[in-house]
């Protein structure tokens, strides 16, 4: 239970994604505008980074021992499939949040944070039950990243700004300094 804590804590917040790994910029850039938008894609990133992992441990346990070369095409099969699914759930429950993510919710397809959840799970041989746990905290972090991102750059637009850092550059010098904030994790959990 010790090493699953770990596991989930260290892709939350030791080893984020999006703020270590910088994997996942696109949504992370893209989607975090608003608060609601970048919950609600935080979620679809979750539901598609669990159903990833459970494909990528059934593949990894039963087709890839067989087929190594298949690996990476297998995966990118799997979360084209998936996203998919998530699309079509989006449109017919919620064609609002459907129409608000836009053009970045096809485009969970070619979030590289899948792909590496996917890489990274194999690579360090997690089992079902660590996948699955892995595949939370991965969510998790890129939700907490879009949330931070969406709530400062809300604060951000009723503040007082030059001209000259206003927008992108802005975003960028936030995402700098919350990468840096989120690395002081990386002596939270000692290694033995």
């Amino acid at each position: 239970m010790e090493n699953l804590a770990y596991i989930f804590f260290s892709a939350l917040l030791i080893n984020n994604f999006t703020l270590s790994y910088f994997l996942g910029l696109c949504p992370f850039f893209g989607v975090s505008g608003r608060l609601d938008t970048a919950l609600r894609m935080g979620a679809a990133n979750i539901f598609v980074m669990t159903i990833t992992s459970i494909c990528a441990w059934a593949l990894n346990t039963w087709v890839l021992p067989h087929a190594p070369y298949l690996r990476l095409i297998c995966f990118i099969f799997v979360i084209a499939g998936t996203v998919q699914l998530t699309e079509m759930l989006i449109k017919k429950l919620s064609p609002v949040l459907f129409k608000a993510l836009g053009i970045f919710l096809p485009l969970i397809t070619t979030n590289c944070a899948i792909l590496g959840l996917a890489i990274f799970q194999t690579n360090r041989d997690y089992g079902f039950l660590e996948g699955l746990v892995f595949a939370l905290g991965a969510g998790g972090g890129l939700t907490l990243a879009l949330v931070i991102m969406a709530g400062i750059r809300r604060e951000n637009e009723l503040a007082s700004v030059p001209d000259l850092v206003k927008g992108t550059a802005m975003n960028f010098f936030i995402a700098g300094i919350l990468s840096l904030a989120f690395m002081g994790f990386a002596g939270l959990f000692a290694t033995t």
